[in-house]
């Protein structure tokens, strides 16, 4: 696997030994990781997720910018990025917000490598399941813009399981001519039932047959 497919683990936290530390275990296992020495650098660096996956390391207490802002920040973005966090004692309030926010796991430090590792592995796994679920959104996306306005229009009622007749008088058309669109819209979306159709817009919006 080389560095371009490999997933990439980020590690923002302001200790530089125990930045390093972890990279270290990180890196010792065959992970691909980075260290930023704050939640500024790491915006200030903008790496994305990669394909291969990754995932967010962050101390949940840091001068400045706090670990919990910065996960505020990049879900707010739309970050792919699962993030893991780090927190010390009598922290635990603070890491069940982090919970709720989102975040897919907390340590208490000190915690065991493998502790850490497992929490990784699964993380990666969970950005993998993200990216393959954005790839599948923008494709859906991509196929629908190849309709025309009112193709859109016949496509979306369609996949309501309204019949021809139905779609011709809600949209003031004639019957022949919403028989026309839908094999356009077959076509074009290379689909084959009403379902398809209804599966393809919600996975381009899942708001779309609302």
């Amino acid at each position: 696997m080389t560095l371009d497919t490999a997933p990439v683990i980020h590690v923002v936290d302001d200790e530089a030994p125990f930045r390093r530390s972890i990279l270290f275990l990180l890196e010792s296992v065959g992970w691909q990781a980075v260290g930023h020495e704050s939640a500024e650098a790491f915006l200030q660096a903008q790496p994305a997720c990669p394909e291969a996956g990754g995932c967010l390391v962050l101390d949940i207490r840091m001068p400045r910018v706090s670990g919990l802002e910065l996960q505020r920040r990049l879900m707010a973005a739309g970050s792919l990025f699962p993030v893991i966090f780090m927190t010390g004692h009598g922290d635990v309030e603070l890491a069940v917000q982090a919970m709720k926010d989102g975040a897919v796991d907390f340590l208490q430090k000190p915690f065991k490598d493998q502790q850490f590792l497992d929490a990784v592995e699964r993380a990666v796994q969970l950005s993998q399941e993200r990216q393959a679920a954005s790839r599948r959104h923008q494709e859906a996306r991509e196929t629908l813009e190849r309709l025309s306005g009112r193709e859109l229009e016949v496509a979306r009622l369609l996949a309501l399981g309204q019949a021809n007749k139905e779609v011709a008088r809600e949209l003031g058309i004639s019957e022949h001519t919403v028989h026309v669109h839908r094999q356009h819209v077959m076509e074009k979306t290379d689909t084959g039932s009403a379902a398809d159709l209804a599966r393809l817009i919600l996975r381009a919006d899942p708001n779309g047959l609302d």
